[in-house]
């Protein structure tokens, strides 16, 4: 009976999912100035994530996926092997469909394999809570003391760690490190708990705003708005009222950037009327996303084929490039290398089967994400796991409109979508939540 008494207490195992934190961690290092922007150190842990999972799925003798799972998870694949086959050269095909199979499926079932329930799903939207803060504080520096990118001539610009090649990915980051703050607050989790989420939530609205990345506020507000609904009218009501007044202190009372906030805000509702050159180059390559699919409509041009068949279909309004400079960084040119929508760039490349594919399975995703939620929110514990799954989605669906797959930051949206599978598709996801 002593010996049973001074035995030592059970500890709870490693969480399987540190690996992924690991690589949501890497993104906190700062990224060569000068870089081009492509895979970095995260894209190289998250491949041994990857293989890490895979060992753990031998050794366990465990079945890898549900059928569910696996049908939304491998869908892209069809589209990507047509794809790659008609791409330009056989090592654009194979580099293109790696980086596909990365984001989309690989890195997506890993995570979903790896987490085993909801406490593993909050440390994974606390660790983008913790990369968002990081990366926000710099940006907020970055702003207060010049030097961060150039917008409108002048180093203001915040752009983290990812420097002025990559400047949409502080945004990104700051976003989702938001949608999870904004989930996690209203959960049904201590209030100890929600407090600390809804206090993150509040202070990463100044560096989000400070990157004036339009189609990031465009993507949050209309996360932020499904997450409100989905958590019910009441609670909408008061989180709304504080993001309002939060909002009017910071750029009313306090004249945080007003002058330069409030031109990029009003530029939103001038991009059909009267574009900036951005906005034309962007509707300009978009044209000619459209004109490669009706050239090829069911297998598109191939992958990496974009900027090969560009200049053959861009008119001449489209600019020779974006010019970068700062934040540690010289002027540099950058080629406009994609439509800067996803959707338009998988149609273009992919043609309908592959716009079918991957879509389908993104809106699948969103359908059972979303009815496993109304079915949870009722019994309360777990609300705020499927509010930061669909948040994150819903974010991710609605960039994608502005946005495409590039740079170091892309990693994060791999991982996004396993968070999202997990909730959405995983067997106990829903049993765990009820626990």
């Amino acid at each position: 009976m002593a010996g049973l008494a001074l035995a030592p207490p059970r500890v709870r195992s490693l969480s399987p999912v540190l690996p992924v934190v690991a690589v949501v961690s890497l993104l906190a290092l700062p990224v060569a100035p000068g870089g081009e922007g492509g895979a970095g150190p995260a894209d190289a842990l998250s491949a041994l994530m990857v293989l890490y999972c895979a060992v753990r799925l031998v050794r366990d003798r465990r079945r890898p996926l549900s059928r569910p799972a696996a049908v939304v998870l491998g869908m892209p694949v069809v589209g990507l092997a047509v794809a790659a086959v008609g791409a330009v050269s056989p090592g654009a095909g194979l580099s293109g469909m790696g980086r596909y199979l990365q984001v989309f499926v690989l890195v997506p079932a890993a995570v979903l394999l790896l987490i085993r329930d909801r406490a593993d799903f909050r440390l994974l939207a606390w660790s983008f809570v913790a990369l968002a803060g990081w990366q926000g504080a710099v940006g907020v520096h970055q702003y207060v003391t010049r030097t961060g990118a150039s917008y409108q001539g002048e180093p203001v610009r915040a752009v983290g760690t990812f420097g002025a090649q990559d400047v949409m990915g502080m945004s990104t980051v700051v976003a989702f490190g938001l949608v999870c703050a904004v989930g996690l607050a209203l959960g049904r989790t201590p209030v100890r708990h929600r407090a600390v989420a809804a206090v993150c939530a509040v202070a990463l609205l100044l560096p989000l705003a400070l990157s004036f990345s339009r189609g990031a506020w465009i993507a949050t507000a209309v996360a932020l708005a499904a997450q409100l609904a989905l958590a019910g009218l009441r609670r909408a009501l008061k989180v709304a009222a504080v993001v309002a007044a939060t909002g009017v202190i910071l750029v009313g009372g306090l004249g945080i950037g007003t002058a330069m906030l409030q031109e990029r805000i009003s530029s939103i509702g001038q991009v059909a009327d009267a574009p900036d050159q951005s906005v034309t180059d962007r509707y300009t390559m978009w044209a000619a996303a459209t004109g490669m699919w009706r050239e090829q409509p069911l297998a598109g041009v191939g992958l990496k084929g974009f900027p090969e068949h560009r200049d053959a279909h861009a008119s001449l309004a489209l600019s020779a490039g974006s010019d970068t400079e700062g934040a540690g960084a010289g002027f540099l040119r950058q080629p406009l290398l994609s439509p800067h929508n996803m959707y338009l760039l998988i149609l273009a490349e992919q043609g309908l089967i592959g716009l079918v594919a991957l879509v389908g399975g993104w809106l699948a995703l969103l359908v059972c994400a979303v009815r496993r939620l109304v079915r949870v929110r009722a019994a309360g514990p777990g609300t705020d796991c499927g509010l930061v799954a669909c948040g994150l989605l819903v974010w991710q669906l609605t960039d994608f409109v502005y946005a495409d797959i590039g740079g170091p930051s892309t990693v994060l949206t791999a991982v996004c979508l396993g968070l999202v599978a997990w909730w959405a598709l995983a067997p106990g996801a829903e049993e765990a939540a009820a626990r």
